[in-house]
């Protein structure tokens, strides 16, 4: 096979979820039909990589010339509830559903000893800070329902100590499940029938 294309599919196939059968199809698909979509792609990820940068407050993907998000300059989220959840796809998945209408703190991971990820490389530190500036009552986890997830949620709560509500969702996640693959309906009865720790 051809270098140039292989060393293609190998940048696909690191991708989260794509494999390397499915690589090999999104590159052929970009290669083989020359109507501009390969061009499309490489500029829009260039843009993007240049120009999407983490929000300065909850590390929501945003614009690099605004600083902040789209949430965090809301006024109207700014309701004393703050999700924390593992990764921006999450943020996404809760969006979509449309069953929070705060604002969202994303951590960046989970702490985990076996993948060597420790408090420090997590979003963690600032957390403190926004409660005591954004008069935040109720904490919320949104993080999957793993031994990962608890270890962090519980490290979480240790850090941020007293003075505010901590929740987690509530029935539909199933043991070791992640967000991504929880339909809309059972992600509002999660939330809806969170439960206070």
């Amino acid at each position: 096979m051809n270098q140039k294309i292989e060393k293609l599919i190998k940048q696909f196939a690191k991708l989260p979820r794509v494999g390397n059968r499915a690589a090999v199809r999104i590159v052929l698909a970009l290669l083989q039909v020359r109507d501009g979509r390969a061009e499309n792609l490489a500029a829009a990820l260039l843009d993007a990589t240049e120009n999407v940068v983490p929000c300065a407050v909850c590390g929501c993907l945003t614009d690099k010339n605004t600083g902040t998000c789209e949430f965090c300059r809301d006024a109207s989220r700014a309701n004393g509830q703050i999700c924390v959840v593992r990764d921006m796809g999450d943020v996404w998945t809760l969006e979509k559903s449309s069953v929070f209408h705060g604002r969202y703190h994303i951590i960046g991971g989970l702490i985990s000893g076996a993948a060597g990820t420790m408090p420090d490389d997590l979003n963690i530190s600032t957390l403190p800070e926004r409660i005591k500036n954004e008069k935040i009552t109720e904490i919320i986890f949104a993080l999957p329902n793993t031994v990962e997830g608890k270890t962090t949620q519980h490290y979480i709560m240790s850090v941020v100590g007293g003075g505010v509500r901590f929740s987690e969702l509530a029935s539909g996640v199933p043991l070791g499940g992640d967000l991504d693959y929880i339909d809309d309906g059972t992600l509002s009865l999660a939330f809806g029938g969170r439960r206070e720790l």
